[in-house]
């Protein structure tokens, strides 16, 4: 037994550690409002309709909002990158969670 402690902690840390939506405190409701020029690229639901772009919705909301706050930072490389910057330049830290929240929610699909 005294083996399993430490791995039922372990386990424990990790599943904590897991991105969701909560963990962000985003909300999926403002961040529909926040996030009307992505559509254009991404879709009304974060499901593009060129393949040029990538689909957002059902990503993890830690991964969006870390690309998001590369883009913003200049970090991120790419075709699209500057342009990604500017449409991001306005948008606080609380925008970010709850666009990311938003996009990664199931009923952003709806």
């Amino acid at each position: 037994m005294k083996t399993s402690l430490p791995l039922f902690s372990l386990l424990g840390a990790c599943m904590m550690a897991m991105p969701n939506a909560q963990a962000l405190n985003g909300d999926p409701k403002l961040g529909k409002i926040k996030a009307p020029s992505c559509v254009f690229c991404h879709g009304k639901n974060g499901v593009a309709t060129n393949s040029a772009y990538p689909n957002l919705a059902g990503q993890s909301p830690q991964y969006l909002y870390s690309a998001m706050k590369d883009y913003q930072q200049g970090l991120r490389q790419g075709p699209n990158a500057k342009m990604m910057q500017v449409q991001l330049s306005k948008l606080t830290d609380q925008d970010l969670r709850d666009v990311a929240t938003f996009f990664a929610s199931p009923s952003s699909a709806n």
